[in-house]
């Protein structure tokens, strides 16, 4: 029988060189488990590999990726969520080229941004499965680039790979375009071991053992980290699923929560309200979730709302509160900034919104309605993180609202092939300009917006997310957590809009769109003080959304300033 704990990993450069070191001082313990369920109602099936097994399967098709191809070439991976998606991105890494983690030409609404983002990277291979390798034939037909079908590379392929340096780039992480087009942010080998360290410190993970699990796409920052990185630094299991599936039953990620010791997990904020709403009592008798080591909220800025309610409807199965730890980061710094820690309680804060629409931080009663809610994300991971006057650049005082800005060994290089942006960006004295306002209070960082997507009128400002809160809590009809807030030139300033999807339960000519635009209306003016300009009710996937799941308001916006949303959906 075998313990679970893993013996301490020596200070190794690259994730190759970890996962040669389980393979050698652990090699038939399980590394990589991935759970495919295929049919409605599969409680799934289980592949796994042990370190040994993807050890081999990463060195041969490194050396298949290797062939008449130069170090520092990138690689670009376009597999389904699954261990060859594991295999390609570890074998891009040890042949000494340059991933860019990807997806099919599949995926509903990506397909513009797969062919932008293949257009800048200009890989010289491309790596799939036997699975959709037609479909990327066809896709890259009329291009020069080499394709590889990972699970056709035989074993006997294998090679020891190149050596690499830890600053030499990694993977190009492309950014999810939710307020600018995306941009290959270039990671480095030191970068994503580091980041992949502090994460494991942040959540506990490298004094106790855990098992990650997770359903986020692996081309996704947090998904590839959480899934990938921290797993092969510490010698820890990793069971896989694929989203799609969580999306149809999203029992099945509480299902692997509970039959894995000390899961340790993330998911965006919509992730816990879909659980709490859509989980079955019946599907919940099975489910024993007092096990679980920690839950990663971190995408928007979190509510204190969402745990309250996810920990309400599972509470029952043992769930404890106490596991619920807000984060923020991005992929500019690998992922991993800030986090709270697990057995902390939510630190949660209540904001005045007009202070707050200020540039200041003050507190209000959490009963006051026009109180802000949000929750702290806890303390950075092993980096620095400062709030900045995003004009000036000087550092502000705790309670000020302004950028923050992070500097630490996971910062990456840049950007790919965009110098200027990269010296905007990636400022002097190696602070990063993440772009989203925060403030830091009683030590903690709470994440207020982003600083593009803010709403100024009248010389006010207002935090859009705000207003598509008030704006979905209005009316039935609106679907959850799928319509955008944004402002648009007006004649004497700033117009306000609010593009929303209906609730896919309800056909758009069986809702009273006048009454419900008046109810959004009246809401938002009483909340806010705003007058909408525009209510836009459209169908259920109407509102863009990026690469991570995220609805883009830039994209929104171009496409309400496009006039893309037909007449019939909209009521002025």
């Amino acid at each position: 029988m075998e313990s679970r704990r893993p013996p301490l990993a020596p200070a190794h450069r690259s994730l190759p060189e970890f996962l040669r070191h389980w393979a050698g001082a652990t090699p038939d313990r399980r590394a990589f488990t991935f759970v495919d369920h295929p049919a409605p109602g599969s409680r799934g099936v289980h592949r796994t590999l042990t370190w040994r097994r993807l050890d081999l399967r990463v060195r041969a098709l490194a050396a298949r990726l290797a062939e008449d191809t130069e170090p520092g070439a990138r690689v670009a991976l376009l597999c389904p969520q699954g261990m060859e998606y594991v295999t390609a991105f570890l074998g891009a890494l040890a042949a000494g080229l340059v991933a860019v983690p990807l997806y099919p030409p599949g995926l509903p609404g990506q397909g513009d941004r797969l062919s932008a983002v293949l257009a800048d990277a200009n890989p010289a291979v491309v790596v799939t499965t036997r699975q959709v390798a037609d479909e990327v034939r066809d896709f890259c037909s009329g291009t020069t680039v080499r394709i590889v079908v990972a699970d056709e590379v035989p074993d006997a392929a294998v090679g020891d790979g190149r050596p690499v340096a830890p600053d030499a780039v990694a993977y190009l992480q492309y950014t999810s375009g939710s307020t600018r087009t995306p941009a290959g942010v270039e990671i480095t080998h030191a970068n994503v071991v580091a980041n992949a360290r502090q994460a494991l410190a942040a959540y506990g993970a490298d004094a106790h053992p855990v098992t990650c699990v997770g359903w986020l796409p692996l081309y996704h920052d947090m998904g590839l980290v959480l899934s990938v990185a921290a797993p092969v630094v510490r010698g820890l299991p990793s069971v896989l699923m694929d989203p799609v599936a969580f999306l149809h039953e999203p029992v099945r990620w509480l299902r692997l929560l509970g039959t894995h010791p000390r899961a340790l997990s993330a998911a965006p904020n919509f992730a816990y309200d879909y659980c709490a709403s859509a989980v079955t009592e019946a599907q919940k008798a099975d489910l024993r979730l007092g096990g679980i080591a920690a839950l990663i909220n971190g995408s928007e800025p979190v509510r204190p709302g969402t745990a309250d309610r996810f920990h309400a409807a599972f509470a029952g199965q043992g769930l404890v509160p106490e596991v619920h730890c807000p984060s923020y980061g991005l992929a500019e710094a690998t992922v991993f900034v800030s986090a709270a820690r697990p057995g902390e309680p939510l630190h949660r804060v209540a904001l005045d919104r007009d202070a707050l629409a200020a540039g200041k931080a003050l507190p209000a009663r959490p009963d006051d309605p026009r109180a802000v809610l949000l929750a702290g994300c806890g303390t950075p991971a092993s980096q620095r993180v400062r709030i900045a006057d995003p004009v000036s650049g000087a550092e502000l005082s705790e309670g000020e609202v302004g950028e923050i800005q992070v500097r630490g060994p996971n910062v990456g290089r840049g950007y790919w092939n965009q110098e200027e942006l990269t010296g905007r960006v990636f400022g002097p004295g190696g602070w990063l300009r993440t772009g989203d306002l925060g403030t830091v209070l009683e030590g903690q960082l709470v994440v207020t917006g982003r600083l593009k997507d803010l709403i100024v009128v009248d010389g006010r400002n207002h935090y859009p997310q705000d207003v598509e809160a008030t704006a979905q809590d209005a009316h039935r009809s609106i679907r959850p957590d799928r319509l955008a807030a944004f402002g648009v030139p007006g004649g004497s300033g700033e117009r306000v809009v609010v593009v929303a999807e209906h609730s896919r339960g309800t056909r758009l000519p069986d809702i009273d769109v006048p009454e419900l635009v008046r109810a959004v209306r009246a809401a938002v003016s009483a909340r806010h003080g705003l007058r909408l300009a525009d209510v836009v009710l459209v169908e259920p996937g109407a509102v863009p959304r990026t690469s991570s799941g995220k609805v883009s308001r830039a994209r929104t916006r171009e496409r309400y300033l496009a006039g893309h949303y037909a007449a019939a959906e909209r009521a002025r």
